[in-house]
Order: C-alpha cells, then structure tokens, then sequence
C-alpha cells in the first residue's frame, strides 16, 4: 500500500505534466483533423457455394457435408487470394486507365504527371493498358516501369495504399464474403469494389478452368492407359483358356470332386458287403466235418464250372456298368444275368444224392449264394479302385490350372476396377468442366453516404493515447527510482529509527517566533506538531545534554532543524544554548545577531560570564573561518568549556558541518552525547552515502537517529497520510 501512495506522490509531483501534455496533444490533432475529407464506403457481396447446397450443381453428387475446419480454409483461401497483388495490380491499373481517359476523373492524374508532354501521357496510358491486358505486374528494377509505379503510388492507386483501405471478409457463418472500400469518393469507393470482385472472378475461373483442363487431359491419357491394361489381361486369361482347353474349371472341378465322394460312397459299401458275405461263408463251412466238406465239393464240381462262368459274365457286366458311370441299360443285363445265376444255384442243391450231406442241404445252397455275392463285390472293389484312381489323377491335373486362371483373373478384376475408376473420375471431371464457376457477385457495390466523422473521435483517443502514455513513462520512472521519500523506506534501507519527519515548507523564509505564538497557518501548525513529536523521541534519547545535529550533505536541512529544536525546547522552559559549529556556512551567525563567538570562548577571550540564560535562546556564533574546533582548542579545553555550559543551560545544540567533510563534523561529535542526522526526503542512497551511515552506526549509542526534512505528505480527502516508524 506504501507503493501505491508512493506512486500517487509522484503523479501529484507530474500532474500538470499528465493535464498539459495531453492537452497540447489534443489542440495539435484538432488542427491536423479538422481539414479531413469526408469518408464513404462502398460494400459489395460475393456468393461462394462453400456451404450453400444451392450454389452447387445438383449432377456432381458432392452433398456431402465439410467440416467447420475445412469450410474456414477455404473461405480464408478465397480471402487472402482476393487480396494477392497480381490482382490488386488489375484494379489499379484500371483505375488509372480511368483517370487517364475520363474526363471526370477520380483523382486528378495531372498531379503525378507533372512535367510529361502529352505524347508521353499516352505512352504511360499505352504500357498501362497493355499491362492490364496481360495481367502483368510492373518490373520496379526498369526505370521507366519504376516512374510508372510512383504515379501509381502519388495518386494512392498502388496495390499496398489500396490494400490499406480495403476490408475483406467472411459474413458471420454464411455464405457470403463482404468487400468494402473506403475513400473520399463514393464513385471511386464503389468502381474499386466492383472491380476488384470482377477480376477476382475472372482470374479464379481461370485458375479453376485451367486445373478443369489439365485434368481431363491427365485422366483421358490414364483412362486409355487402364483400358489398354485391361484388355491386355483379358487377352492373356483367353489364351490361357484356348491353349490348355479350359471351359469352365469351377464347374468341372465341382463334377470332378461329386464322381470321387459318389465313388468312395460306393467303394465303403462295397467293402462293407465283402466283409459281411466273407464272415458268413466261414461261419457256414465250420459247421461241416472235415469228411462231408470233402464229398460235398467232390459232387459240386460239374455244378461249380457252370456258375463260374455265369459269375465270370457277370463281372464283365460290372466293369463295363461301373465305367459307364452306373449306366441304367447296363443295370438291366446284370440284373438278368442274376436271375441266372440264381437259377443255377438252385438247379444244383435239385441235384444233390441221397448222402450223409442231404440235411445239409439249405446250408449248402446259402453257402453258395453267399460266394458269388462275395466275388461280384470283389470284382466291383476292383473296377471302382481303378475309376478312384483315374478320377483323383484328372483333379490333381486341374489344380495348377486353376490356380493359374484364379490369378488371371485376379489380374482381370484389379485392371477392370481400375479402369472403371478412371472412368468415373473422367466423366465427373468433364461434367464438372462444363458447369459455370460456383461464386458470383450477389450485390454489386453502390457510391454510399458519407461516414459518421471520426474526428471528435481521433481528437479525444489523441488526448486519452497521450495520457496512458505519460502514466506508463511516469510509471517506469517511478518503478526505476530507488530514492527516499517516506521515513518508513529510511529506517527499512538504513535498519536506524526515524525520530520524526518534517513537511516541506513553502516560502523563502520560516518565522519561528510565529510557528509557537499561535498565528501560524494550518501548514506550520503541523510542523509545529511535528517538531514537538521529534522533539519528545529525542527527549528519550538523551545521553548529556550536548546534541550535534548533522547531515550527509550539504543543505539538507540541518540549520533549519537545530533552530526550530532550539525553539521547541525553549517552549519546554528549558535554558537552551545553540552553538553554530559549522564553520564553512556559518548559517545560525548570520541569520541570529550574536556577538559571542565559539572561538573567542574556547580560547578564552569570552568569560562564561558573558553567556547568562535569558528569555530567549542563546548563541554561540563563529567568524565563518577555515578552521576545525580542534585547530582552536585542545579536547581536554573543549570538553572543560562545554562542560561549563552544561552546568548553566539544560541542553546544548551543536550545529556541525555535514558527514562528508569528516575532519570537522567528526570532531565536533567527539564532544556530543547524543547526534541527530537530518535527511532530505527524494534522495537516493549512493554507495558513498552508505560509508557515512556505517560511521554513524559505529557512534552506537551515540547516534539517535533519522530526522526526514522536506517530506512531502499526500493529501487524501483533504487529510494528509502520516508516516509512522
């Protein structure tokens, strides 16, 4: 809070500064301003179909939404070509060539073409003419196209004075951009607009057109390229198919695979019925005796020759049904020829003898049939093993083929897809190179009304820039200023009390007699209250009744502070003897008439008789020579005379020289009991300064303290702030 009052001090030390300087601002803007020409302002408006569906064609089937990311990039892309300078070269060229040909010009270019004939007028209207038409930008390194850009520039047509007063951008969230112009014209503020946005149009459908081009170009090349490739595969898996005779692989491959299960179905059955007839056929020749199966097949021969061959037809007629992959017509034959062999069968058991086997005889004639079942499975087995194996070695035939034409047409789908892509992409391409460029102007700018004056505004924002600025300069002193104002900051950076401060007085001279006798104004009273607090601390201080008062400078304050104690003191009834011991500005001699002097005394010229207390403060003088107290007395005589005095008065102001000249001030506190410093409030403490405050804490006890001079309080409400230490 301290630094804030601090700051405050320093802006009431600056006020007329902060009040004057603003001010003289102001009259000097007031007088630049008030000659400004009016300002009009021209808007126009431009549509880009960014974020409006409807600016979009309909065929392209790009409705899909764009991200709020991706939507301000292209407004700000749109924006800053707006304001590219090859552009803005446009606009001014057309802007002169207005000037130049009509016969109400804008500006009057005669002004930037002081000096030029007319035959070089028409030359400079020629080249600007021809540099619109090729959309070129002057070479500043020519010297004649350099004279050319300084007409631009006296008349405020170049693209960096037109750029300065033009404001383009987005409308909030639509899908509009503003450009608008400020001139002192509202013919010229309108024909920059429209002109601007004009070529603006025309070189964006340039640029888009040209791109349009230059892609379909790319993609009918990459087209025919993907076409090519994808015929090239198709005729390969052709030739593929042709030279290895290859209908359809999937579908054999399925046949194929169905013929291997149907067989391998069969051939389990098969081996099923094997098993089962030949389990039977053992178990039926165990029930005959060793004898009996003898004479039975002794009796059985003849039969037997006539079944196996009827069985040796019948296996024929297996093998060609089985390779005829179960041909029906062949089912019918074997079934017929079954019929005869079970005809045989049973034409034999009719012709068995009466013999010890005749009981025997249905076991006999099962026997038998189970054989040949037995043998015409056994046949099968054979047949189908046989079409297994020819089968497997037509599937694993196919394999490499398949997997050749699987990759084949692998190759064909991937050419196929990518040819279709290109295709797609061309045909958007060149649908979109027919339909017109999405942005178009929706309003075209109009010469508007003059604006609201800005200069009551410059004015008063001149006054206020001002202000802010002195604060900031008085701000950074201040933050920079490292001197004494308050008796707080003393005792802190000093760490010695502060007896007391007193406030600056205004005025050549201060009359003690009228601080005390009550008709002092309301500024004395308080120093007169200020002197009695310093007064009270020193009171407590009191070693002897010697004080010396010094100072670390010169006219700091010392002189003022021994009289004005010496008054108070006096207001005490106190017998008060006041010795100028300063001999170098013998102050207190000159302003009190006194004709005793502290030489005269020490060496014993003046009896002490001559010094008898009185009503009235009494005065050693000096005679104002270069001497030290030392130089006219011995110690021992010094400290005898001073003891004297002390014996006659109650207390004895010594006023000695400042610190800085040591020999005479430290002569004179040898003899003090007590020293009081003054220090002059806005002084810094220098790095010599702090070697004279070291000696005066080495006096320990001797050094009383700190007396701030010329404090200047703040006054708050009318009411000074106190400092307290």
């Amino acid at each position: 809070m301290e630094e804030v009052y601090k700051f405050l001090r320093l802006l009431k030390k600056h006020r007329l500064t902060l009040v004057i300087v603003p001010a003289l601002t102001v009259i000097i803007t007031f007088f630049l301003v008030r000659n400004l020409p009016d300002s009009y302002v021209s808007q126009s408006q431009i549509a880009t179909g960014i974020v409006d569906n409807t600016q979009q064609a309909v065929l392209t089937g790009n409705s899909s939404s764009k991200g709020w990311a991706e939507v301000n990039q292209e407004f700000g892309n749109l924006i800053e070509m707006m304001k590219l300078k090859k552009i803005l070269d446009q606009v001014s060229y057309k802007l002169i060539i207005h000037d130049l040909n009509s016969t109400k010009p804008f500006r009057d270019p005669q002004s930037a073409l002081k000096g030029s004939s007319p035959a070089e007028t028409r030359q400079i209207l020629a080249t600007f003419q021809e540099k619109y038409h090729k959309s070129e930008g002057l070479n500043l390194w020519a010297k004649d196209q350099s004279k050319l850009h300084n007409v631009l520039r006296a008349l405020d047509y170049d693209s960096e004075s037109l750029k300065g007063k033009l404001r383009i951008g987005r409308a909030g969230d639509s899908d509009f951009i503003n450009a608008e112009f400020n001139s002192e014209n509202p013919q010229l503020s309108a024909f920059v607009v429209n002109t601007l946005i004009e070529e603006f149009i025309k070189h964006y459908a340039y640029l888009v057109k040209t791109n349009q081009r230059r892609a379909n170009v790319f993609l009918d090349s990459l087209l025919a390229e993907k076409r090519a490739q994808m015929n090239s595969r198709i005729a390969a898996l052709r030739n593929y198919k042709i030279q290895n005779r290859v209908l359809n692989l999937e579908e054999q491959s399925s046949q194929l695979y169905a013929q291997i299960l149907d067989y391998n179905n069969k051939k389990q059955a098969i081996l099923k019925d094997v098993s089962a007839n030949a389990g039977a056929v053992n178990e039926i020749e165990a029930k005959f005796a060793p004898g009996e199966r003898g004479y039975l097949e002794s009796t059985l021969t003849k039969i037997n020759q006539s079944l196996v061959s009827t069985k040796e037809e019948l296996k024929a007629l297996y093998d060609l049904y089985i390779q005829n992959e179960f041909d029906p017509t062949y089912k019918t034959s074997i079934d017929s020829l079954q019929r005869i062999l079970n005809y045989q069968i049973n034409t034999s058991s009719d012709q068995y003898v009466n013999s010890p086997l005749a009981t025997k005889q249905a076991l006999i004639q099962q026997k038998i049939l189970l054989e040949v079942q037995l043998d015409l499975s056994r046949y099968s087995m054979t047949t189908i093993d046989r079409e297994l194996r020819n089968l497997n070695n037509q599937f694993d035939q196919m394999v490499p083929h398949e997997a050749e034409v699987q990759s084949l047409e692998r190759e064909v789908e991937i050419a196929s897809t990518e040819y279709l892509d290109a295709l797609n992409k061309f045909n958007q391409s060149n649908m979109e190179s027919g339909f017109s460029i999405k942005l178009n102007q929706v309003q075209k700018a109009m010469p508007g009304l003059p604006q609201p004056s800005k200069k009551m505004l410059l004015v008063i924002l001149s006054g206020i820039i001002t202000f802010v600025f002195c604060l900031m300069v008085l701000f950074i002193l201040f933050f920079m200023d490292h001197s004494v104002t308050t008796a707080k900051e003393l005792a802190n950076k000093t760490n010695v009390p502060v007896l007391g401060s007193l406030n600056k007085i205004s005025g050549p001279m201060v009359d003690l007699g009228a601080i005390w006798s009550g008709s002092a104004s309301q500024s004395l009273d308080t120093f007169k209250n200020q002197l009695r607090s310093i007064r009270f601390e020193v009171d407590h201080e009191l070693n002897t009744g010697i004080v010396a008062v010094t100072s670390m400078g010169a006219s700091e304050g010392k002189t003022l502070l021994a009289l004005s104690l010496a008054h108070a003191w006096k207001m005490t009834d106190k017998k008060i003897l006041l010795i100028d011991g300063n001999f170098d500005h013998p102050d207190i001699s000159k302003s009190l008439e006194s004709n005793i002097y502290i030489e005269d005394y020490l060496t014993g010229i003046t009896d002490i008789s001559h010094l008898r207390p009185s009503s009235a403060v009494t005065v050693l003088a000096n005679k104002g020579q270069d001497r030290s107290p030392l130089e006219i007395a011995d110690a021992e005589t010094i400290r005898e005379k001073l003891a004297q005095l002390s014996e006659l008065f109650d207390i004895i102001i010594i006023e000695t020289p400042p610190v800085s000249m040591m020999n005479q001030s430290k002569e004179w506190i040898l003899f003090a009991g007590n020293v009081i410093a003054v220090f002059e409030a806005g002084q810094t403490i220098t790095d010599e300064k702090k070697i004279y405050i070291q000696y005066l804490k080495s006096l320990e006890g001797g050094f009383s303290g700190w007396v701030l001079n010329k404090y200047e309080p703040l006054h708050i409400d009318g009411k000074a702030k106190k400092n307290q230490v």
